[in-house]
């Protein structure tokens, strides 16, 4: 087997890290996670809700668990400048969103995604189209091969290379040539009383408009269910959970909407929840 291929074999087949290598590995851009930090400490659900069961392991978990700043920090844009609406967020998640103008609204959903399936060692799965229509696999970008810019083509341009280091450079190389458009057209389309969490609400164009469903919860009693989101937005700004503008109750969980889900800076049309296939 060439050195290539094991190197492929090893990174398809790492599991993921125990103890408190797995604590650490779970976000690996922060040095330490305190559980009171976490996204679930910090946004307690509405009264009488409960949050909807999330598998150890599942991206909803992962989601849960991600780490915040503190109560009441700004929302900065990447060139380290306040965002100039400081009113629609709720919460900061604490991720890097880089010195350039690239982690926006899919981009930030795509480095989530891709962040936790590398944290439960399913680094074989991190995959993503190009607006140009190629698919793009980390595997092949983690052996040395780059893509043209379609993702249609590719050449081996560099030495293999699977480390945090080399995904980050993966993750930039996919917000430049993806986007709203090419990640709507990954996902499969499902009605807005299912939501679950990892789903998205996703307006696909250009430029189109994205948010992610990050947590949800039900009414034990009246099955009534309700859904925080997060989003990055434009320019490319850090992470950060949405109020809630239909609000009632003071909290940003969301109602599941009958039509248009109306967030604080978008409004996406009927229709526009989509699904991970």
């Amino acid at each position: 087997m060439t050195p290539v291929r094991c190197l492929l074999l090893a990174l398809l087949l790492a599991g993921p890290a125990s103890g408190r290598a797995a604590a650490e590995a779970r976000y690996p851009w922060i040095a330490r996670v305190a559980p009171a930090d976490t996204l679930a400490q910090r946004i307690a659900v509405p009264p009488g809700f409960e949050r909807v069961p999330a598998p150890a392991g599942s991206f909803g978990a992962w989601l849960r668990g991600l780490p915040m700043r503190p109560a009441g920090s700004p929302v900065h844009l990447y060139t380290g400048a306040l965002k100039s609406n400081q009113v629609a967020h709720a919460a900061v998640v604490d991720v890097d969103v880089g010195t350039r103008d690239l982690q926006q609204c899919a981009d930030a959903i795509m480095r989530l995604r891709a962040e936790w399936l590398l944290a439960e060692g399913r680094a074989g799965d991190i995959a993503f189209d190009y607006t140009g229509g190629g698919r793009v696999p980390f595997t092949r970008w983690a052996a040395g091969e780059r893509p043209s810019e379609t993702g249609k083509q590719w050449s081996r341009r560099a030495a293999p290379d699977t480390s945090y280091a080399s995904f980050k450079r993966y993750m930039t190389a996919v917000f430049t040539q993806a986007g709203t458009y090419s990640l709507a057209r990954e996902m499969v389309s499902v009605p807005a009383k299912d939501v679950a969490i990892g789903d998205v609400f996703i307006k696909g164009a250009f430029p189109g408009h994205a948010v992610l469903v990050a947590d949800v919860a039900r009414h034990p009693s009246t099955g009534e269910t309700r859904f925080l989101l997060v989003q990055s937005f434009m320019p490319a700004q850090d992470i950060h959970v949405l109020h809630y503008p239909g609000s009632d109750d003071g909290t940003p969980w969301y109602r599941v909407p009958a039509g248009a889900l109306i967030t604080p800076e978008y409004l996406f049309p009927p229709g526009s929840l989509k699904r991970w296939r």
